[in-house]
């Protein structure tokens, strides 16, 4: 059994130390873990909640999701990969709780126009950041989600796949609409 000190020292991979761990049970592994990915999630679930004491509350129950699933952990994708997609999975539940009548992605909405008129990536990835974050912050919470897994995160189509758990051309579809939602948004907002 490795020491946690030669850890550090030999950058042993996510997927070695969840091994490790389911292994030996040792805490040393999953400390190891958490210490590599709690402040992303944090991110994650303070740019989803929009509250530092709920954001902290939800890594600390994600954290607990992980360890008590740590045995299916089946390394279809990368470890990095699926803590991502417990936590949005847990943020989007805690805001469907709190928000229950609030739609999750604009694609529920029947009013939209159809999404055969492209956004290009472009007029996402050039507009300032305190457009930006104007705009995010008026878009549905599961839209805005998507855009920051492919903008942000640079996710691929597969690993927002695996995420979400839908279809790639669903995830593509769900893309789409959601930067048509951005567009829409930022012509209401902006003018030129």
């Amino acid at each position: 059994m490795k020491a946690i000190s030669s850890i550090k020292e030999a950058k042993i991979s996510d997927e070695e130390l969840v091994h490790l761990y389911k292994e030996s049970q040792n805490t040393q592994y999953f400390e190891e873990l958490y210490k590599r990915h709690s402040n992303k999630v944090f991110g994650k679930c303070l740019s989803i909640l929009k509250d530092t004491e709920l954001a902290n509350d939800a890594v600390q129950e994600i954290f607990i999701k992980i360890l008590l699933n740590m045995s299916k952990f089946k390394e279809a994708s990368k470890f990095s990969t699926w803590i991502y997609s417990i936590t949005y999975n847990y943020c989007i539940d805690t805001v469907r709780r709190r928000k229950k009548n609030t739609l999750m992605f604009s694609g529920d909405d029947e009013s939209l126009e159809d999404v055969a008129d492209e956004v290009e990536d472009s007029q996402i990835l050039e507009t300032s950041i305190s457009r930006l974050k104007v705009i995010l912050n008026k878009i549905p919470v599961g839209d805005k989600a998507i855009l920051m897994m492919k903008y942000q995160d640079s996710m691929s189509i597969k690993d927002i796949s695996a995420v979400l758990d839908k279809s790639e051309s669903a995830v593509k579809m769900k893309i789409k609409r959601a930067k048509q939602k951005f567009r829409l948004v930022y012509g209401d907002n902006y003018s030129d």
